[in-house]
């Protein structure tokens, strides 16, 4: 059976996450997040610098 444990394991490992596909890692990226909490400009802020992304922003704004 696989635990929690096992998961990360996996996740943490360079060779093992290289068995997965481009397909397969957007997958898990897209479905991963529980809701719109966990979307917060620090977030994206740390995975744009993560990634070097430089040509994206992210502009917070109050709830109307």
């Amino acid at each position: 059976m696989n635990t929690r444990e096992d998961f990360m394991e996996f996740f943490r490992d360079d060779e093992m996450l290289n068995m997965l596909s481009v397909e397969d890692r957007i997958e898990i990226f897209l479905t991963i997040l529980l809701g719109n909490l966990d979307f917060t400009k620090e977030l994206f802020d740390s995975l744009f610098s993560d990634y070097q992304v430089s040509h994206l922003e992210v502009i917070e704004t109050k709830k109307i």
